[in-house]
């Protein structure tokens, strides 16, 4: 019974195994072929031919700028996202003061808060400083929109950390700033990984705040970039899937090599010590 226990498992995660992979399968293929190969024949059928110009069209045509457009800016609000967030946790964690839970708690309303409802209150921040049409303006929002979702992700790793390390640290002379960067956050580099994943996923996928802020081609992203492959009389289908797998590689390849240390991450904050 155990044995055919075990079988029904395995044969069912090959079969969600199956489901969650046909529809990149699908994309790539569909992603190789022309519009009439698109619409003239079945959706599942192989191309007639690999057009694998599709690739060099979108790539000639400014995808290279969003795409290096989304890595940096992607970057840099996690950089930022993860180094704040891990700072604020350890100051009201691992820190004696009286209004620490009052700040934690304000964080958390950020959780409550929908996305989009300061789009227009943002925008209007942002013209009165001179950022619209401005990279900034996105890093800044991902950054402070993130906060507090990594923070909670954060929130139980922190809470268990052994005292005596850092009782260790301060008896050999260390100052909070040098414990912190020094042995606080190298030793919350599993947790750090899921937090980054899932800043990852959100900054590379957005499209609403880009859209608005944003109106220069210089400074577009893959999201709002895939726009330019759709004209008002012909839309090239094949270079729109081309795109798209272009778009989400990166994050495919983030997950594939770094599944390990979310999975260790999550452990690690849910477990305590």
């Amino acid at each position: 019974m155990a044995r055919l226990g075990k079988s029904l498992l395995y044969i069912s995660l090959a079969l969600v195994a199956v489901f969650q992979i046909f529809p990149i399968i699908w994309l790539f293929l569909f992603s190789l072929k022309s519009n009439q190969e698109i619409f003239g024949g079945s959706p599942f059928a192989l191309p007639a031919e690999f057009r694998w110009e599709n690739y060099l069209k979108v790539w000639e045509g400014g995808i290279g700028l969003y795409f290096f457009n989304s890595i940096w800016i992607t970057g840099v609000a996690i950089i930022l996202t993860v180094l704040l967030a891990s700072m604020a946790t350890f100051a009201i964690t691992r820190m004696q003061w009286k209004f620490s839970k009052l700040v934690l708690g304000l964080f958390m309303i950020g959780l409550m808060i929908p996305i989009h409802s300061a789009l227009i209150p943002l925008f209007n921040m942002f013209l009165n400083v001179n950022l619209i049409d401005n990279p900034w303006s996105i890093v800044i929002t991902y950054t402070a929109y993130n906060l507090p979702i990594t923070m909670m992700i954060l929130l139980g790793f922190y809470t268990t950390f052994p005292r005596e390390i850092e009782e260790a640290a301060i008896i050999d002379g260390s100052s909070i700033h040098r414990m912190f960067f020094r042995i606080i956050l190298p030793m919350s580099m599993p947790i750090l990984s899921t937090a980054v994943i899932i800043n990852m996923i959100y900054n590379w996928n957005e499209f609403v705040f880009v859209n608005t802020f944003i109106s220069s081609d210089q400074y577009k992203t893959l999201t709002v970039g895939i726009q330019n492959f759709i004209g008002q009389y012909m839309t090239d289908w094949g270079a729109i899937g081309a795109t798209l797998i272009i778009s989400f590689l990166p994050l495919l390849l983030a997950f594939i090599f770094f599944s390990n240390k979310v999975i260790e991450g999550l452990s690690s904050s849910a477990v305590k010590g």
